[in-house]
């Protein structure tokens, strides 16, 4: 079991873009509509901007406000399929013989977008890129309870997806709506100056006969945020217990 608090977190996706639609959502959550439309990331010029994709730019909302300017703090960034737009379209280029744009496909990698977060928020500390199953979640606060107990002060854990071209509708079920959530880990045991940081125990048992979330974990774990309630993921054999501390 580890414990780790949550300081602050920040949340994205398309018409749930402030803390009053978040909490409605929490309430009755919905699968809102995606037109496509883009965090603003009015903290960078516009030609920085006009070079992210969708999803850099979901990471980047969620994530900035939670550090500080002069910060330097180990990231997480977690994502369980990844660029799926931008890998869809170099595969099309292939499969139509056309030439790899050397930018695209350095950007569709992994940890492109921790890299990304790096350069443009001058961030020289330690960054991860974690690709789970469908409990990524929990498996990025693991490495984020890690760092922790390793000296860090505080941790940054992003987790995104974006809604994957229809091509992957077979494949691809565990993306109802393109978001973003990006929350600021510390030590359960330090206070913060944050009125709403909240601490919380994980647990890993072994699942028997548990069905799979409704929603994505990161997701139902803000509607938990918000409820101050126990809550249990399972996926496969693994069964994820959330429990608030006193």
């Amino acid at each position: 079991m580890i414990a780790l608090r949550i300081a602050a977190w920040r949340a994205w996706a398309p018409s749930l873009t402030d803390e009053a639609a978040w909490q409605a959502w929490a309430r009755e959550p919905w699968a809102p509509a995606d037109q496509g439309e883009q965090p603003d990331c009015a903290f960078l010029p516009p030609m920085q901007r006009r070079r992210l994709s969708r999803m850099a730019r979901m990471a980047l909302e969620t994530a900035w406000p939670l550090c500080d300017d002069d910060e330097q703090l180990p990231l997480v960034f977690a994502s369980r399929h990844g660029e799926t737009q931008r890998t869809y379209a170099l595969l099309g280029d292939v499969a139509d013989g056309q030439p790899l744009s050397p930018t695209s496909f350095g950007l569709s990698v992994h940890n492109a977008i921790a890299g990304q977060w790096s350069i443009l928020r001058g961030q020289r500390g330690e960054a991860s890129a974690i690709a789970g199953e469908a409990d990524t979640f929990e498996h990025a606060m693991l490495e984020a309870a890690t760092l922790l107990d390793g000296g860090a002060s505080a941790v940054l854990v992003v987790l995104a997806e974006e809604r994957p071209p229809a091509a992957y509708d077979d494949w691809i079920d565990d993306v109802p709506f393109s978001y973003a959530v990006a929350l600021r880990i510390g030590p359960a045991d330090v206070q913060d100056s944050t009125p709403n940081g909240t601490a919380w125990t994980l647990q890993l048992d072994r699942n028997t006969d548990d069905a799979p979330a409704a929603w994505p974990h990161a997701l139902s774990f803000l509607r938990a945020l918000y409820a101050r309630a126990p809550l249990t993921h399972a996926w496969k054999r693994r069964r994820w217990i959330w429990q608030p501390m006193p």
